[in-house]
């Protein structure tokens, strides 16, 4: 009898995320809601918090390149002066 392995493979938006992990995308997120003078309890600031959290969860780690992307997401960029 052949005995055949499953071999799983957990995708890193599934593992939950820890302490260090929270602290760092609460941290983006203090700076981009406080940047865009977003009340800490309104609707926007949980889309920047969603996106901040999903952005993580698919391999952003730098806190300055989450950052940016989050703010690109949210249209929190200003744009260029010619």
């Amino acid at each position: 009898m052949e005995v055949k392995m499953v071999q799983t493979i957990i995708n890193r938006s599934d593992v939950p995320l820890d302490t260090r992990d929270l602290e760092m995308c609460q941290c983006v997120f203090d700076e981009v809601r406080s940047d865009a003078k977003v009340a800490k309890d309104s609707e926007e600031a949980e889309r920047i918090a969603a996106i901040t959290i999903e952005l993580y969860r698919q391999g952003v780690r730098s806190p300055d390149h989450l950052k940016v992307m989050v703010e690109a997401a949210r249209g929190l960029i200003a744009p260029r002066e010619k």
